[in-house]
Order: structure tokens, then sequence, then C-alpha cells
């Protein structure tokens, strides 16, 4: 009896020890878990959008057969329609391709000799629309881009009473560059510049007829805001 609890007792005092030991020796480190961080914003998406702005510039009435012209004329208007497009993001690179249409209201007149004086040749943009490829740089939620491709558009041209108007399609080209900023969500608004070229179409009334054939062209520059909804998750 005297030997069994004196094995206890030594069993006990090594558990003891071994605890003790135990509780010295150091502990392993939880496991390293990283902060989690918000996704990376990305531009790429369709997207729909409205703009609105201001355009102006020139146009010009040109006799074909002798080169006798009205002169350059101001012309301007506002404008305004919608914009559908698509944007690819590649890492701090944005490529994309963009349409609008608008309606415009650009237009101007001249009188003087060529134009039979008191009367005047008018030239009215009544719509317009392009169709671009854009290349932005990107940081976050604010691109800078450039953009350029063709415009259409028709022209109104009216020569001097009592003759009617001509109105005519034309296309030519267009080149700008933008701002854009996606404040909220999908949604991002937009500041751009357009310088656009529709070049030269026939005026084919009577008068212009007459004259020996008349070729009027038309250019605009055109600031305008808008802003875009971007659908994601393609």
């Amino acid at each position: 009896m005297k030997k069994f609890i004196a094995v206890a007792a030594a069993i006990a005092s090594f558990g003891v020890v071994s605890a003790a030991s135990a509780a010295d020796l150091p502990r392993k480190a939880p496991a390293y878990s990283p902060p989690v961080m918000a996704p990376a914003f990305s531009w790429t998406g369709v997207y729909i959008g409205i703009n609105g702005g201001w355009g102006w510039g020139d146009s010009t009435w040109t006799n074909r057969s002798n080169g006798i012209n009205s002169g350059e004329f101001n012309v301007d208007g506002g404008l305004v329609g919608g914009t559908v497009g698509i944007n690819y993001q590649f890492g701090s690179w944005v490529f994309g391709l963009e349409s609008d249409l608008n309606a415009s209201w650009i237009k101007g007149s001249q009188g003087g000799v060529f134009c039979g004086a008191p009367s005047s040749c008018q030239t009215e943009n009544t719509w317009l629309g392009t169709a671009r490829g854009r290349l932005g740089y990107a940081w976050d939620r604010w691109m800078l881009y450039a953009t350029g491709g063709a415009a259409y558009g028709d022209l109104k041209m009216t020569p001097p009473a009592p003759d009617t108007f001509t109105a005519r399609s034309t296309v030519g080209w267009t080149a700008g560059a933008g701002v854009e900023y996606a404040f909220a969500g999908p949604w991002s608004v937009k500041l751009e510049y357009l310088y656009v070229d529709l070049g030269k179409t026939a005026c084919a009334s009577i008068t212009c007829s007459l004259a020996g054939g008349v070729d009027v062209d038309f250019k605009t520059s055109v600031i305008r805001g808008g802003i875009n909804y971007r659908f994601t998750g393609f």
C-alpha cells in the first residue's frame, strides 16, 4: 500500500511539472488573415446615356464653275441626343467604341452679292451623329480619353427667296477628347470636345443650279456634357 501511494504521488507530481512546463512553451501565432480590400473600379461594360451641348463653326457656299463663294459665315446652336457604347479595361487603359445621334439646331446665314442681297444663304444642321473609337487612361473613377471616327448629319441649305431649301445627308469625320468620372455605382458624367467636318454637299435647288452648281461645306466645334449608365457583369 505504501508503494502504491508513493507511485501515485510521483505520477501526480510529474503531471504538475509537465503542465507547468507546457504553460511556459511559446504559443503558436494565429493564422494571418489579410485585410479585405474593396475591388478595383472597372470601366468595362456596355453603357447608354444622354448628352447635350453647344456647337459653333462656319459654312461656305461655293460656285463650282468659277470658284466664287459667299465667304465663310458663322453657324452656331444647341444639340441634344443619346449615346450607346462599350468599354473594355486592360490595366489602366480603356478601349471603347461609341455612337451617338443628336437633334441639332446649329445654323447661320450670309447675305451679300453671291447670296442675292438683301436675301441670304442659310445653312442648318438638323441632326448630327458620330461613330467613334475611344482610347482612355483611367485613374480609378477618373478617365481621360481621346476619340475619333466618322461623323454624319443632315444639312438644310436655303438659297435666296423665293427658292426653297435643299436637305441632304452627308458624311465626314470627327476627332476630340474628353474626361469622364464615375460618381456612383454604374453612373458616370462626362465633358468632351469634338471637332466635326461634314465636308461638302451640293445645293440642288433651282437657284443653285442656275448659278452653275453650288457646293456647301459645314464645320463645327462641339462642347457637350453627358451622363452614362453602365451595364456590368459581362
